[in-house]
């Protein structure tokens, strides 16, 4: 017997492999804002460590006696834009109500038009027909 997708991810009556392969295919795009959207976050995170890193850092030189390197640095350095006006924060919020949440809506909105809001039928009907004709495990 042919193994089928788990109940949560049947196909629904009349949705062609067509739409299936395009709203797949769509999915597979936004999986991809979402693995962009981490970078940025990392890079967001980072920048903040090395910033409070160089804080430290500052600290250090002051207590080792070189204070005016330490003010010099501070001044020109600690705290600065990672872009013109901006910290790094913002670039993550101006991401998220630019690209990120509409990027979101679309997805949510193609799966639930056209595939009865089934996610990754696509790859559910993939697991389905690798797996025919041989047993498999739940591992």
């Amino acid at each position: 017997m042919a193994e089928q997708p788990d109940e949560r991810h049947q196909r629904p009556e009349g949705v062609d492999d067509a739409t299936v392969e395009a709203v797949g295919r769509a999915s597979e795009s936004f999986e991809w804002v979402v693995r962009a959207r981490g970078r940025l976050y990392d890079f967001h995170q980072m920048m903040g460590r090395a910033d409070i890193l160089l804080g430290e850092a500052i600290s250090l030189l002051e207590d080792a006696g070189h204070a005016e390197l330490a003010g010099e640095l501070r001044r020109d350095y600690l705290g600065r834009n990672a872009v013109e006006g901006r910290w790094t924060f913002e670039l993550v919020e101006d991401f998220d109500g630019t690209f990120y949440e509409r990027a979101a809506r679309w997805d949510r909105r193609l799966r639930d038009e056209l595939t009865g809001g089934v996610r990754h039928l696509h790859e559910s009907e993939m697991k389905a027909a690798r797996r025919q004709g041989g047993p498999h495990d739940d591992a």
